[in-house]
């Protein structure tokens, strides 16, 4: 009796275990099947299955998923490597952890600190995804501007020997805490008061630790090509690869003048130097407003720059300058300018100077506009959407082989503003007009594109393919119906097409929703050093 009791408990406990004796675990955490595989390399697509086991992928091809925790059918849709987004501006990532923005257009990458600005203790930022999960994978330049204003303030000068020194030692230590290179904003206060060989000896202190230089270069309209010279002959100086920023030209009288912007770059290759560039898909570009300014008139921060105005002989030549820039670019009045976000007055939101200075003004001249700038300024300035680029310009620049695609945007707030709509459709726009409507590149050559060329030239060297051994950074969508939403006029609107998300194995959208799942890793640079254990 004693026996038969034993023998049944022993079979009840066994029948309450998932894998009982004799059956292994499972093979993979997860199998998609039946999807047509686009692998970032730019090769064509073929059908196979991507298995996954501890966040990697390890087999592509034909797979038993019989023995796996959790099957995606991909039937009639695309498997394609994670987006890479190369040109990102989120430091506060962690405190929009989920990034659904990014996430919902593909991204599983982003590369933060660009156009100068970045957090300066890199090893810190990057470190927090310990305590702070993300739903993305994180990485960072060292922002010039960020460095220079940490040494010197907003100073409109060069730097003493020493102030040269600290900043070079600055960008070394970043680079020893994990970023992937430094960041130029060469338009922006104060890394506009550089001259260039200051830029040089820090692009020196990062090209030692195996950096990239990534430029929002001096000028992109009237002085475009000796700005983008000017980049190539850093990154030639310092021996590092050179990546500009949100490739274009925002002159009006220079559009249909890209193909001689990008012989620049061709030529530069020619030579040996590794020179790519990367674009978002909009004929528009967004900034502050401060940039409609002569940066002289904003030296030393916004007070020093508000009683230049209160001098009525430096507010004329303020003006005089806006006027003179405005007609070398070949536009009449700002029009062109819509407010994002304007805290002063959010009932500005959506709407540009001119419409804003005859409703506030009752008068629309291009003085009255200018007038407007100068009180929204005084204000506390506004971000603006700046309607200045060429759709046959954008045409041209994507399709260039050495081209990516980025959105230039943030994690953005739901509803919060009228910002630009890179932010929630920029590849979704690439894949679903460029591609599909308007044929301008192939599906293939546009994931390369999001996928392997960036994780090629910021050595992310196990991303950007779905291949053994990388890690599963995996995205889903429908070629048929893949597209941005997100308009100028109403931007928040999630892209749409998209089935599932996969961030180092995990899935972190499941088409419908966020899932919750929290597999973003921080990716450092080649520099990176990591602290002993138990160090501070």
């Amino acid at each position: 009796m004693r026996i038969k009791s034993f023998l049944l408990l022993t079979a009840f406990v066994l029948s309450s275990v998932p894998f009982s004796l004799g059956q292994s675990s499972p093979a993979y955490d997860l199998v998609i099947i039946n999807g047509r595989v686009v692998d970032g390399t730019g090769n064509p697509w073929f059908r196979a299955s991507v298995a996954i086991k501890d966040g990697r992928i390890v087999k592509v091809g034909r797979v038993d998923g019989s023995n796996a925790k959790q099957i995606i059918d991909a039937k009639g849709q695309i498997v394609a490597p994670g987006f890479i987004d190369v040109h990102a501006h989120t430091e506060n990532i962690y405190d929009q952890p989920m990034a659904e923005n990014f996430i919902r257009m593909g991204v599983t990458t982003l590369v933060t600190g660009n156009c100068g600005g970045s957090v300066t203790e890199v090893g810190e930022f990057l470190g927090r995804i310990n305590e702070k999960p993300l739903a993305i994978n994180i990485s960072t330049l060292i922002g010039h501007n960020s460095v220079r204003q940490k040494v010197m303030g907003l100073d409109n000068r060069a730097p003493t020997a020493d102030e040269q020194k600290k900043m070079n030692e600055l960008v070394e230590q970043a680079m020893k805490g994990g970023a992937v290179g430094l960041a130029t904003g060469l338009i922006y206060v104060p890394g506009t008061y550089s001259e260039t060989d200051e830029v040089i000896e820090l692009a020196k202190a990062a090209s030692k630790h195996g950096g990239i230089y990534a430029s929002h270069i001096r000028d992109e309209g009237t002085g475009v090509v000796d700005a983008i010279k000017e980049a190539i002959n850093i990154g030639e100086k310092a021996d590092m690869p050179v990546q500009i920023s949100h490739f274009k030209i925002s002159a009006k009288s220079l559009w249909g003048q890209t193909p001689m912007a990008l012989g620049l770059v061709r030529d530069a290759r020619k030579r040996g130097l590794n020179v790519t560039v990367d674009q978002y898909a909009y004929p528009a570009s967004s900034t502050s407003l401060d940039a409609r300014m002569p940066t002289w008139a904003i030296a030393g921060g916004r007070e020093e720059g508000k009683k230049r105005l209160a001098d009525p002989e430096s507010r004329a030549k303020i003006k005089a300058d806006m006027r003179k820039g405005l007609a070398e670019r070949g536009f009449v009045d700002y029009a062109f300018a819509f407010v994002a976000s304007h805290r002063a007055n959010p009932e500005f939101n959506g709407k540009n100077i001119a419409q804003i200075t005859k409703s506030v003004r009752n008068a629309d001249s291009l003085d009255e506009q200018i007038e407007q700038i100068f009180t929204m300024y005084e204000a506390g300035g506004a971000q603006m959407v700046y309607q200045v680029m060429s759709e046959d310009d954008v045409r041209t620049i994507m399709q260039d082989p050495f081209t990516m695609i980025a959105s230039d945007s943030g994690v953005r707030e739901f509803g919060s503003g009228v910002p630009h709509p890179r932010g929630y459709g920029n590849n979704a726009r690439v894949l679903g007009q460029y591609v599909r409507d308007l044929k301008i590149i192939s599906l293939e050559d546009a994931i390369r594109k999001m996928t392997s060329l960036p994780a090629n030239v910021f050595e992310f060297r196990d991303r950007g393919q779905i291949r053994e051994g990388f890690v599963a950074d995996i995205v889903i969508f429908d070629e048929n119906t893949v597209s941005d939403k997100a308009t100028f006029e109403n931007p928040h609107q999630y892209a749409v097409g998209f089935s599932s998300v996969i961030v180092s194995g995990g899935v972190v959208f499941n088409g419908e929703k966020m899932t919750g799942t929290m597999t973003g890793k921080a990716i450092r640079g080649p520099g990176y050093v990591a602290k002993p254990s138990g160090s501070e």
